[in-house]
């Protein structure tokens, strides 16, 4: 028996070795585009996030629309900022994130458009090419800008319901 253990032909060393960098090119690869996919839903998280913000701490009346525009969009975007990652070196490396032209924060890009009855909210977010690898095809290997977009209603604030002629 143990003859015939000893007699057997064996995996070749160099067939094994070389096969290892492939399986972790497609390992980092696969994992970059499901990074890529939690990306794409954390958008979709923050862009609710600022746009209901939007909806309830933004003022009506123009006056205010200076404070609108700096304070609270500034804010808003600092916060998605953080939730997406650009605050973290490793997740901002991993991704890819860049800055938006337009940002307020120099991350993600979070612009509201008044109308007559909605606010039309729209987060951007840049990334470098996904794989940066010079030999891959020029399709391959351009950068990614994803947008969401948010339609809000002016406003939606809760208001106390009062039946007619009943004093509180």
């Amino acid at each position: 028996m143990t003859s015939s253990l000893l007699n057997r032909k064996g995996q070749a060393m160099t067939e094994t070795v070389l096969l290892f960098p492939v399986f972790l090119f497609f390992l980092f690869a696969f994992a970059k585009i499901f990074a890529m996919l939690v990306l794409v839903q954390k958008m979709e998280i923050a862009s609710y996030y600022g746009a209901r913000r939007w909806q309830l701490e933004s003022h009506r009346n123009f006056d205010y629309a200076g404070f609108d525009d700096t304070s609270l969009r500034g804010d808003i975007e600092g916060q998605i900022s953080t939730y997406l990652g650009y605050n973290s070196p490793q997740t901002q490396k991993f991704l890819g994130l860049a800055p938006v032209a337009g940002s307020v924060s120099g991350g993600p890009s979070f612009q509201c458009q008044r109308t007559q009855v909605w606010n039309v909210c729209t987060l951007e977010v840049k990334t470098n090419p996904p794989l940066d690898i010079g030999w891959m095809a020029a399709q391959m290997n351009k950068p990614m800008d994803f947008t969401v977009t948010k339609y809000v209603p002016n406003r939606d604030r809760p208001i106390a319901f009062v039946l007619p002629g009943v004093n509180q």
